[in-house]
């Protein structure tokens, strides 16, 4: 039970320290009257390079920052509880890639800001691997985010929410991003369990006499 205890508690460390890191910045321009808005991803830009890095971290508000605390919260947990091995590599490589393909691709004036691309391939990453590496504990995690993040997919189609400014265009390329990893990655972490059964003939006399070996394939 220490084990598995230790196991979550490490498994939610990386996404609160992350969140609250968000969460510090979100204060410093409230106190300072500022925003970093400027330091979005301002797409085929020299000045929105800076973005890759910088869009996930900036929130145009409370109830935006929000609204993707929580996902992050459970999706980065799942990623850290049930792929240890890649998490790191993954949650990093989500996040530059969906920014500098947002860079690429987007369209546009205005700066893009937020970690709504980071929730939406971090989504699609459990996703594609728990389908992909026909593991039950992963399968069920996928169904549940299914359930809990489906309406994920409205996210692709900014005329439903005229009233918002919505980077659909981050959402699209944090997806694609989740996918990419997820594929990029099928062979490392948790694999399906498969057992192969050998038979080895221990008598030249007796044709029944064997032994079978079991063999866990990880």
């Amino acid at each position: 039970m220490q084990t598995e205890q230790r196991k979550i508690l490490y498994s939610f460390s990386y996404p609160i320290l992350f969140i609250a890191f968000l969460w510090i910045i979100k204060l410093i321009e409230i106190k300072s009257g500022t925003s970093f808005a400027v330091y979005g991803i301002y797409p085929l830009q020299a000045k929105g390079l800076i973005g890759i890095i910088a869009m996930p971290l900036i929130h145009a508000d409370i109830n935006h920052l929000f609204a993707n605390s929580v996902p992050l919260i459970v999706l980065g947990a799942g990623l850290f509880y049930f792929y240890r091995e890649i998490a790191l590599p993954s949650f990093f490589l989500i996040y530059i890639l969906s920014g500098l393909w947002v860079w690429l691709f987007s369209r546009g004036i205005y700066p893009h800001i937020g970690a709504s691309g980071l929730v939406y391939g971090l989504a699609v990453f459990h996703f594609v691997s728990g389908i992909i590496r026909r593991d039950n504990k992963l399968m069920a995690f996928s169904l549940l985010i299914v359930f809990l993040y489906g309406s994920l997919i409205w996210g692709f189609f900014p005329e439903f929410f005229p009233e918002k400014n919505i980077s659909w265009e981050g959402h699209l390329m944090g997806a694609i991003a989740g996918f990419v990893i997820a594929i990029y990655y099928r062979k490392k972490g948790p694999q399906k369990e498969e057992y192969i059964w050998d038979e080895e003939e221990e008598g030249d006399d007796d044709e029944n006499n064997t032994t079978i070996i079991y063999h866990l394939k990880d």
